[in-house]
């Protein structure tokens, strides 16, 4: 595939220190009412570590194109293809872009982006968050070395929405669903609730938060009351309800 980027891919790559490329659709496919899972012939180097994302060039309603950031779910090196999972049960030019996407078609990427890779210190890890959180999660917990454990606490509006994934001989793992019920996207009383029902194992551990902004800042808040330190605690706000994401696809931070 000798296509190559947008000018502004290729600025902005060069900006940011990373990789520009160009990712054919290999396929495109509903996993379940909130998860579109998107396959792309691409240069695997942009997907970096387990944790990662990269940035996808979309166009918006208006067609002027702007980026938003997907966590890779997969990365298979033989095959040049790295998978992503994007969650499209609300209106956007990312969902849209996931829920349209045809074999063949191309697409600009600039990766890899993030900060969150998996802790190699820790015994264990928790994965709090919502769908959206998924992709991350089970890829960061996939890369997880023997002997070790991963705990999943992942709240979903749909049952099809929990998702599950392999793991090798020696992980050990917990999987807690909860049903938001009803609840608004930014309400934390369900994950709050699963992590209620989490007995933190001993020895050391590490917590990876990813979803919704507001809810986020209840969970690490949660987490430094159970007693585990603030440098054992990862968070990224993937979302914020009621506000889009900026045009390079991160979330309004704003208290306001």
């Amino acid at each position: 595939m000798n296509t190559l980027p947008d000018d502004s891919t290729l600025e902005l790559a060069k900006r940011l220190g990373v990789d520009a490329g160009v990712g054919r659709v290999v396929s495109s496919h509903q996993r379940s009412t909130s998860v579109v899972e998107v396959v792309l012939d691409a240069n695997v180097a942009l997907a970096g570590v387990a944790g990662n994302d990269v940035m996808v060039r979309v166009p918006n309603a208006t067609g002027k194109f702007i980026r938003r950031r997907y966590s890779v779910r997969d990365v298979d090196q033989d095959r040049g293809e790295l998978t992503l999972w994007v969650t499209t049960d609300h209106d956007g030019p990312g969902s849209a872009w996931a829920r349209h996407a045809q074999p063949g078609d191309l697409v600009d990427l600039v990766g890899p982006r993030g900060k969150i890779p998996l802790d190699p210190d820790a015994d264990w890890h928790v994965f709090l968050g919502d769908a959206s959180g998924l992709g991350a999660f089970y890829r960061m917990a996939q890369s997880i070395e023997a002997p070790g454990r991963a705990i999943f606490i992942v709240e979903i509006d749909h049952d099809d929405d929990a998702l599950t994934a392999s793991f090798d001989e020696g992980i050990g793992i917990t999987g807690i669903f909860v049903d938001r019920r009803g609840r608004a996207q930014n309400d934390p009383a369900g994950l709050l609730s699963g992590l209620a029902a989490f007995e933190f194992p001993p020895d050391q551990g590490h917590a990876y938060l990813f979803g919704e902004f507001s809810v986020l800042k209840v969970l690490r808040s949660a987490l430094v009351d159970r007693g585990l330190d603030e440098d054992s605690i990862s968070s990224k706000a993937f979302w914020r309800k009621g506000r889009d994401n900026a045009e390079h696809g991160e979330p309004d931070k704003s208290e306001s």
